[in-house]
């Protein structure tokens, strides 16, 4: 009998062009990575904003945030040279120029206060000393800061405020006043040691300052001391580098910073005396 012979297949030619389905593969997944880093930066700005603005505002409850703080390297500043002067924007980091206003931009944390309109107000009442320089205006992590410099305030190395700063005291206090603010006063200077007769150190004077602007508002007036407090924060908080005489002035300073509107306080429950045993009014008089 004869033998069946096997058909031969047609050997299958190797394909040249496979490299590019893993080439299809890498740019498809490429394509896929830079959709989802575009679609993470288009993220709600505002609502990381508010988040951030609450957590803030509850760590300062609890008091674990206290101070206007410095610039940090992500702030930025809109620097105007004049009215009607095109702003700029650049980073903190920029040396400070002392014909220049500065405004901070950062969050707003005072709770129930419209910042913007205080803002105008307070840049009505002061529009002379804010071109004069004496005045600075920020919005910092805990709310409007208005910066009174050394110049036009206090003598060096003085803490008791000049007969000129009076002036512009009455109109920053009435302004404040009016909306029933709760407000702190920091006292800041700059990295140069100070030592005389009446300070030791940059501690007590930049306390001292701020004691003395907060005795006038509760004094002259008529500010509530629940709602004052009073900071001082030596050279350790600046906003401006000390390198050069420029920033060191401008570091020289007393910030008031509006924290936000009046709350009352709760009513304090002493804790009982140590030794004492508690008052049971519920008790019977027949245990007696």
């Amino acid at each position: 009998m004869r033998k069946r012979r096997r058909s031969r297949r047609p050997e299958e030619s190797a394909s040249h062009e496979r490299w590019l389905i893993s080439y299809a593969d890498f740019i498809t997944l490429l394509f896929a990575f830079f959709v989802v880093l575009y679609a993470s930066a288009q993220t709600d700005n505002h609502k990381i904003i508010r988040v951030a603005a609450a957590i803030k505002g509850a760590f300062q409850e609890l008091g674990v945030f206290t101070g206007s703080g410095a610039l940090g390297p992500n702030d930025k500043v809109i620097f105007m040279q004049g009215e009607g002067a095109k702003a700029t924007q650049i980073s903190s980091a920029t040396t400070y120029d002392s014909g220049v206003a500065a405004q901070l931009l950062t969050t707003d944390a005072s709770p129930g206060v419209d910042t913007q309109a205080l803002q105008k107000q307070l840049e009505e009442a002061l529009g002379d000393d804010i071109r004069q320089q004496r005045v600075q205006m920020r919005v910092g992590p805990d709310g409007l800061v208005v910066s009174l410099r050394e110049i036009g305030f206090f003598g060096s190395g003085n803490a008791t405020l000049l007969p000129e700063a009076k002036p512009t005291l009455t109109r920053l206090a009435k302004v404040l006043e009016a909306h029933n603010f709760e407000i702190r006063v920091e006292g800041h200077t700059d990295n140069v040691p100070i030592h005389t007769q009446a300070f030791n150190s940059n501690w007590e004077l930049s306390t001292a300052r701020a004691t003395e602007v907060v005795s006038m508002l509760i004094n002259e007036y008529g500010f509530d001391p629940r709602f004052v407090s009073v900071s001082g924060y030596a050279e350790y908080r600046p906003i401006y580098s000390n390198d050069t005489q420029e920033g060191r002035q401008a570091n020289r300073r007393i910030d008031l910073v509006v924290i936000g509107a009046r709350k009352q306080p709760a009513p304090y429950i002493p804790p009982p005396f140590p030794g004492t045993k508690p008052n049971n009014s519920s008790a019977s008089p027949l245990d007696h």
